[in-house]
């Protein structure tokens, strides 16, 4: 107890060097989270929306990739449509194993006809599908019935009336998939029936007819044979059908992930810097502070405090610092990025997926480590120049 007592007074007792090193301790743990958060949830919610799309190369109308990418990343309705016989054209170039054809339609803004405005829609077909049906077959035996649906994962149903209209159209919520950090998990996935149905009831139930173009797609996923080179396949299918784009899934999303990449790198070295820089200052605020208690040293040494005694209580007072430092950093950076997400999603120009409380725990308690030893680390030099020292000669100076 009289050691944690002398740590936490000699603390306390030096108000500037206490606020030096907590600030320094503030930065690299809070910075250190939120570049882990905001970057590494970016990578993740990128890859995840790579498998939940689940194709080798998916086909769409010339100059729509665009479209198609904001659509499944941000969850802004794409329109596009291309001719049915699109899907059969594919089917027989060489290196194709399945094809399945998709909608992408949308709500309407404004309408009391549907629960919520412009929403992304993807309607599949359940024949073909390759994408949903695994997840369809390992939580919904018998697949979707007319009028069902599943939302990504910020999809919910009202209390009241307990269902989403759409288009005037009640649909039921039958699931919904796991998160991906992107705009699939503000969509709805229905199948081609349920599309066509709302279309067919659309002049008597909504403000505006849902209008599906007869024989078009919107497109066309396609999952390769093993073995096969999605480039070649990619570069077979617009040379058939230059009306088209074949984008591969390794080329999905291309200039989000450059752009993470770039951002990645530029973090980790003004995460270095900061790093050297806090240590530097850690290290010559304890030397003017263990300088100015060098005869409170030398007697302590004098009544009988052994080199480690003096030499963990100066380093313990740099963990306490550190630890209060780190968590208010941790917290207050945690708080900011929860509470000004789209803001953040919006200057990035890429969604992110927050960490599951497990990974969060983790990732706090690495940042705490690290900070621990890098304040550690800054103090340790003049902690054992002023523990070596003779108690007489500390007294003297």
């Amino acid at each position: 107890m009289n050691f944690f007592r002398l740590v936490y007074r000699n603390a306390d007792g030096n108000v500037f060097r206490s606020w030096i090193v907590f600030i320094c301790a503030a930065l690299m743990a809070g910075f250190a989270v939120a570049a882990t958060i905001v970057i590494g949830g970016a990578r993740a919610s990128l890859n995840l929306a790579l498998e939940r799309l689940g194709a080798d190369i998916i086909v769409v109308e010339a100059g729509a990739e665009y479209l198609m990418e904001n659509a499944f990343l941000m969850g802004v309705p794409a329109r596009t449509w291309m001719p049915r016989s699109v899907v059969d054209r594919v089917a027989e170039i060489s290196g194709v194993e399945e094809v399945s054809p998709q909608f992408f339609l949308a709500t309407l803004r404004g309408a009391t006809c549907c629960s919520v405005p412009e929403m992304f829609l993807i309607a599949f077909e359940p024949e073909s599908d390759f994408t949903l049906r695994p997840w369809l077959e390992k939580h919904l035996e018998g697949g979707l019935g007319l009028g069902e649906a599943v939302g990504g994962a910020f999809v919910y149903v009202p209390r009241d009336p307990g269902y989403i209209l759409i288009y005037g159209y009640e649909v039921h919520l039958a699931g919904n998939l796991e998160p991906t950090g992107t705009g699939l998990d503000q969509s709805m996935f229905f199948s081609f029936d349920t599309a066509y149905e709302i279309a067919r009831l659309s002049p008597e139930l909504a403000v505006q007819d849902l209008v599906i173009p007869e024989d078009s797609v919107s497109a066309a996923m396609i999952k390769l044979a093993p073995g096969t080179d999605p480039q070649e396949v990619a570069s077979r299918i617009e040379e058939a059908m230059p009306e088209v784009s074949a984008v591969e899934s390794t080329n999905l999303f291309h200039t989000q992930r450059v752009q993470i990449t770039g951002l990645l790198q530029s973090v980790m070295a003004l995460l270095g810097l900061a790093w050297i820089l806090a240590m530097a200052l850690v290290g010559l605020v304890f030397s003017l502070a263990i300088n100015e208690r060098k005869q409170e040293i030398g007697a302590l040494r004098a009544l009988g405090a052994t080199r480690r005694f003096v030499l963990l209580s100066l380093l313990s007072e740099g963990w306490l610092l550190a630890l209060f430092g780190g968590v208010a950093g941790i917290t207050i950076s945690t708080l900011t990025i929860y509470l000004f997400h789209q803001l953040i999603v919006d200057t990035l120009g890429s969604p992110f997926l927050f960490p599951s409380p497990l990974a969060l725990i983790g990732l706090i308690a690495g940042a705490l480590v690290i900070t621990l030893l890098s304040v550690a680390l800054g103090a340790l030099i003049p902690s054992v120049r002023i523990s070596l020292m003779d108690p007489a000669t500390a007294m003297r100076n």
